[in-house]
């Protein structure tokens, strides 16, 4: 596959020009994986819009519905997932419970504590923004053929399993 200069090629020429003693390969990979993860979140933002959620409350949402019937968790399992402050989780909760996306309850076993359910408004709204989504990956990720974007994805998944 014959591939065009980008603008990562750009810089490493510049480095090579004035610090040729500069090992460059990490940059090469790293500077292409945070461009493209900088464009597809900006695609992922726009495929979200028009469902009127944001990638934040999509995480909220799409965390729910993969839970599995009954699509409920505490706020801590979802700020823990999602790695989010309590406050941060609570705003986006506030936003999506008063668009009817989702209700808190009290937690039956724990008194002091809440129930985060999906109602039936969010499950019809995620199932169609996680397909709007991925049609939005899938169309960026056709430019490699099938065991193209099966190695890509077993080199990112080792190079995050070398992270912890």
């Amino acid at each position: 596959m014959e591939t065009s200069k980008d603008p990562v090629d750009a810089i490493i020429e510049q480095w090579a020009a004035v610090r040729p003693d500069l090992d460059t390969a990490a940059m090469e990979v790293f500077g292409r994986i945070f461009r493209l993860s900088r464009a597809m979140g900006d695609r992922m933002e726009k495929a979200y819009t028009r469902f009127g959620i944001s990638r934040g409350e999509f995480d909220v949402l799409a965390t729910l519905r993969r839970s599995g019937d009954p699509y409920t968790l505490s706020p801590r399992q979802l700020s823990g997932t999602l790695m989010l402050t309590t406050g941060g989780m609570t705003g986006r909760l506030d936003k999506l419970e008063r668009a009817g996306l989702l209700r808190r309850s009290p937690d039956p076993h724990d008194r002091r504590g809440l129930q985060v359910t999906l109602t039936d408004e969010g499950f019809r709204l995620i199932d169609e923004a996680v397909g709007a989504g991925l049609a939005a990956q899938t169309q960026v990720l056709s430019r490699l053929d099938d065991e193209q974007a099966g190695q890509l994805a077993d080199l990112l998944r080792e190079l995050l399993g070398g992270l912890d």
